[in-house]
């Protein structure tokens, strides 16, 4: 519906507001798109009232921003839904967290979402999904729904060590290789150590993923530190499958890979966005928000990889078979 408004009038007839064209008294289109821009950048709903009210003289109420910022609903719901490319060099998965309100509890839930890298290089959001807790069968729902929009191919998945992704990803894409981020595993890693060791413990670390080789670097690292942190080199074993996938690869490709860095960058700015609200009173506005924060963030995302031809040239090496021609 229309929002009337007072305009001032002045005594020659000349004053007109900023955001309305002259004798038109109902929010504008211009204007919905000022309230929807700035929500997207995460200002709470009584500030966007009063940078209405202080700049265009505009009384708004909590109901009309939440009915103008829903109209991007079935635009959200659609992106969610797009066709995707037939194949990726790389897609990063990983969760950040929300509360939600859901049957008068409040929830902690994920929101997973997932980044791809084309094949040329460029990368963009594929997805994102309110989940509450992650597991084989809810990874299996978002990679078939990968697969239901068109994905026939995944070369590399790059997760933070996700609960039953490695499982979920066999069913759905079986040729995909996973490499966990490795500073995620550093983090882990970092929390059982005592101060006075922590440099030279991570001084060690390092060497074992930036090794030129796999096999020595985490048994010389175990040989040292086991005695003293033995559940370190332990997690690093149980897990050295999908953390040393990138060592097959030369340089370009492990940069590309080893961290989930593309991913944290996103992340962080969501965050900054959405840490005006403690709690989402539902899904759909935990969701709203997400995408409208993500096409303000993507908007940046113009350009390919500055070092993708020789990134390329190493995927073709590695996987030629099953890049398109």
């Amino acid at each position: 519906g229309k929002v009337d408004i007072e305009v001032p009038r002045d005594r020659n007839g000349e004053f007109e507001p900023k955001i309305l064209p002259k004798n038109q008294t109902s929010i504008s289109q211009d204007m919905e798109n000022k309230i929807i821009s700035m929500y997207a950048k995460g200002m709470s709903t009584s500030d966007i009232e009063d940078h209405i009210r202080d700049i265009y003289g505009l009384e708004i109420s909590d109901t009309t921003v939440s009915r103008i910022t829903d109209k991007v609903l079935p635009a959200a719901k659609e992106w969610q839904q797009r066709p995707l490319e037939s194949i990726y060099a790389v897609v990063f998965l990983d969760a950040i967290h929300y509360h939600v309100r859901s049957e008068g509890q409040i929830i902690k839930k994920a929101v997973y979402i997932a980044i791809g890298v084309n094949m040329d290089g460029r990368k963009d959001v594929l997805g994102m999904w309110v989940g509450e807790n992650e597991s084989a069968k809810f990874w299996a729902g978002v990679l078939n729904s990968l697969r239901n929009r068109g994905v026939e191919d995944i070369l590399i998945a790059c997760t933070d060590n996700l609960t039953g992704f490695s499982q979920a990803i066999e069913a759905v894409f079986p040729k995909t290789d996973i490499q966990n981020c490795i500073i995620h595993q550093l983090r882990n890693s970092s929390k059982y150590v005592s101060y006075k060791d922590i440099k030279a413990l991570m001084t060690d670390l390092k060497k074992v993923y930036t090794a030129a080789t796999e096999e020595a670097a985490l048994d010389e690292f175990a040989a040292v530190w086991d005695s003293k942190y033995p559940k370190i080199s332990k997690s690093w074993y149980e897990n050295w499958p999908n953390l040393s996938t990138y060592f097959k690869f030369p340089q370009e490709l492990r940069k590309l890979i080893y961290t989930t860095n593309a991913i944290e960058g996103f992340n962080r700015q969501l965050r900054k966005v959405t840490k005006t609200k403690s709690v989402f009173p539902t899904d759909d506005s935990l969701f709203k928000m997400l995408y409208l924060a993500m096409k303000d963030i993507t908007k940046k995302w113009t350009g390919r990889r500055q070092d993708w031809s020789s990134i390329y040239a190493q995927l073709v090496i590695y996987y030629g078979d099953r890049i398109p021609e």
